[in-house]
């Protein structure tokens, strides 16, 4: 009878060490686990990852093997659609219309949380779990899933799992959430895990040698054209190579001879133009979002204090946030921040609780 009130997990398992000690983790736990990687690109072997980013054919056997290690059924899922419409394909309209986007959010919440939740559902899977470095707990007293910050603060990733829904955190587990990225590999070599020294992904998966132009360029086939660099007066100071090469904030690579260093600071797909100025002309005080999503509360009533980030590896920032449309974050810095970019999330926190967050408009 035991076996029939288990629980079940749906392992997401990348080939990495951190997903791979999730799933031991579960399976000491006594969760029915089966270990699954999402197929994400097509098999004609033009945009097959390498090292350094996740999802190529090396880390699906390295996958395969830890799950034979651990005794536990192992499937590969073809996402290759999915990803293409809801990743690679709004990656490419961003950086079409001047806009810097973040695929890894993309994927978190189109692929993982969202395809492979409901394919745990139909399989009668209880929870999905990864190996992301963050926490979630139920709020006793509103009865709310609150996402938090991990344990390990250098290996902290609730910033790119701000899209993650109340029905989707209550299917959801965070093993490594409670401990160091360290702990995890020493678990790994304990268990003699193929892939316990294994370097942690960095790269964008799909744009296998850094050169985002040139993926942009040959998917779509088109050519985007020279325009002109200008000041913030409209005065023309050279000529660009197609807006897709640059992003806000931006110093190098522009080709100019000037006196001073200048940075890109808006990009115009209607009149083909990047702006630049000095760094002084990179800082904003403000930011509007939308596509949000909250989680510690229904609703933000008023005005709220938090800490907010503005990317990744951005230590968060004082601010004050007002709701004033169901899908419309304004946030207030209260100190001037740099390079807001177009396209990027806009995370907010409650001390170690993530509020919610938004994609930079």
């Amino acid at each position: 009878m035991t076996d029939h009130i288990k629980k079940r997990a749906l392992i997401a398992m990348s080939g990495g060490v951190d997903s791979s000690v999730a799933a031991y983790l579960m399976k000491e736990r006594g969760f029915e686990c089966m270990g699954v990687t999402m197929k994400l690109f097509t098999d004609d072997g033009d945009e097959m990852p390498r090292a350094h980013s996740c999802c190529s054919l090396d880390d699906v056997e390295d996958a395969r093997s830890v799950a034979y290690t651990l005794g536990i059924p192992y499937h590969v899922f073809n996402f290759s659609e999915r990803f293409e419409e809801d990743v690679i394909c709004r990656f490419i309209s961003a950086y079409e219309q001047g806009i810097t986007p973040n695929p890894c959010i993309d994927c978190n919440r189109y692929l993982k949380f969202d395809g492979l939740y409901r394919r745990a559902a139909a399989l009668s899977y209880d929870y999905v779990v990864t190996g992301h470095y963050a926490v979630i707990v139920q709020d006793e007293n509103s009865g709310r899933y609150l996402l938090k910050k991990a344990a390990d603060d250098t290996k902290d990733q609730s910033y790119v799992l701000y899209t993650l829904t109340q029905d989707q955190l209550a299917h959801t587990l965070f093993p490594l959430g409670g401990m160091e990225k360290t702990h995890a590999r020493e678990i790994a070599e304990a268990q003699g895990f193929i892939n316990a020294r294994k370097h942690d992904s960095q790269d964008i998966c799909f744009v296998t040698d850094g050169d985002y132009a040139g993926f942009i360029e040959k998917r779509t086939g088109k050519n985007f054209p020279e325009g002109d660099f200008i000041d913030r007066d409209g005065r023309v100071l050279g000529r660009h190579r197609g807006i897709i090469h640059y992003t806000i904030g931006q110093r190098r690579g522009l080709g100019l001879a000037v006196p001073e260093p200048l940075y890109v600071c808006a990009i115009d797909p209607v009149r083909n133009t990047v702006t630049l100025s000095p760094e002084s002309g990179l800082y904003s005080d403000s930011l509007t979002a939308h596509g949000i999503n909250l989680i510690s509360v229904p609703r933000i009533e008023g005005e709220m204090r938090v800490k907010a980030k503005i990317r990744y590896r951005q230590k968060e920032q004082w601010a004050t946030v007002t709701q004033p449309d169901a899908d419309t974050l304004h946030v207030r810095f209260d100190e001037p921040q740099r390079a807001v970019t177009k396209g990027q999330s806009v995370v907010l926190y409650d001390g170690d609780t993530v509020v919610g967050g938004g994609t930079i408009s």
